[in-house]
This record gives structure tokens, sequence and C-alpha cells, in this order.
């Protein structure tokens, strides 16, 4: 089975269309004032009717701790698809009752002790616990230790983020058993502005060991 990749982080049309038209599963847009990755709902919307249904249907908004009214504001200009939310788990799931969309819990994991053990909503984003110095919970370009994962009796779809590349990401996928990866840093030549060449050697990375 082809591994799935998620885009996020995108802020512009040379980038969305180099993850479409490079086979990305999921475009991800970051809601998040504090992030150099920071998009309004209003510039996602026009960049999603640019590009059509096939854009809509694969994209992911991320919310960090958001109000119901930051996401319903977001959704009035932005028709996304799925919703990942950094937040307790309750709190997901209240979102994922109040929207009516499928939502993904950013889960931060310092040792295997943190991994989920039931499902939670509609999905798990499994990265590296943030440091009290990033100053945000994830796009910090911290790897974790992949090996336990292998191990970890995953409960539902989940993805894989934290540090990935194009260079790192096939041993990171070989290594974890992950069925999905999420890159953002990786694919910057600086912060918040990604590569169009690094996002088409990322999928094609990503996809080699399943090849």
């Amino acid at each position: 089975m082809s591994v799935g990749v998620k885009i996020c982080g995108l802020r512009d049309h040379e980038n969305v269309a180099a993850a479409l038209e490079n086979g990305a599963d999921w475009i991800g847009f970051v809601f998040y004032a504090r992030s150099p990755r920071f998009v309004t709902p209003q510039e996602v919307g026009a960049l999603l009717t640019r590009f059509g249904d096939s854009a809509v249907r694969r994209a992911v908004g991320l919310f960090v701790k958001p109000s119901d009214k930051e996401i319903a504001d977001a959704l009035a200009a932005a028709p996304l698809s799925i919703l990942q939310i950094y937040d307790s788990p309750e709190r997901a799931a209240e979102i994922r009752q109040r929207f009516g969309l499928p939502v993904w819990v950013s889960i931060a994991v310092t040792t295997p002790a943190d991994l989920p053990q039931a499902p939670l909503c509609d999905g798990l984003a499994i990265e590296p616990a943030a440091r009290t110095e990033d100053g945000r919970p994830g796009g910090n370009g911290r790897i974790m230790d992949w090996a336990p994962l292998k191990r970890w009796k995953a409960p539902q779809n989940w993805l894989l983020a934290g540090g990935l590349t194009p260079e790192n990401v096939a041993e990171a996928i070989t290594t974890s058993g992950a069925p999905t990866v999420d890159v953002s840093s990786g694919v910057e030549t600086r912060p918040g502005v990604k590569s169009a060449e690094l996002i088409a050697q990322f999928v094609k990375a990503a996809r080699t060991p399943c090849a």
C-alpha cells in the first residue's frame, strides 16, 4: 500500500500546485498566528477556489486551542475537509461534534507511554513534544525516536510528523511503520517558505519504500 503524504504549512499557489501535482494526499494550512506558516482563512479560501474540488477534498486546517468562533470563521471562508487540533482529546471530540467534520488529534510524544491506546476522533498526528523554547506545539523540526512506533499497536489511522525531510523520510517510514507522513519545515528553504522542488523530492522519497 502506498504511504500517505501530507504537506503542511502551505501558503501560496506555487507550492499548493506542487503538492497536488506530486500526488500529496493532504494539503495543510496553519491557522495559528505565532507560526511562520500562518495563513488567513480568506487566503486559503482563495487558493482552494483556484484549485477546485481536488484541493478542497485534501484540505486540512490546523488549529491550536481554537475557540468555536475561530473554527466557524475559518470554515465560513475556506471549505476545509479535515480539522487538525492541538488541544485535549476531550476538546477535539467537542469540535468534531460541533462542526461535523473529521478531526485529527495532534499527540505530543516524549516517551512511548504517551502513545494513545484507544481511538481519538478520526485520526492521530504523532510528533515529538515541543520544548519550552520552541514557542509553538509543532513545526519545530524536532525528530523523535521512531523505533518504538513500530511496536505500538496503533488504535487507528495515524500520521508521523516532526523533523521529516526528503533525506530521512524513507528511513522514518521503514523504522516506524508509519502509514502516513506529515512534513512542513522539512520542505522549506527558510521558515515559512516552501520549495516546490523539495516537495516533489519528499513525496517521491516517501513512496519509494513501498514502490
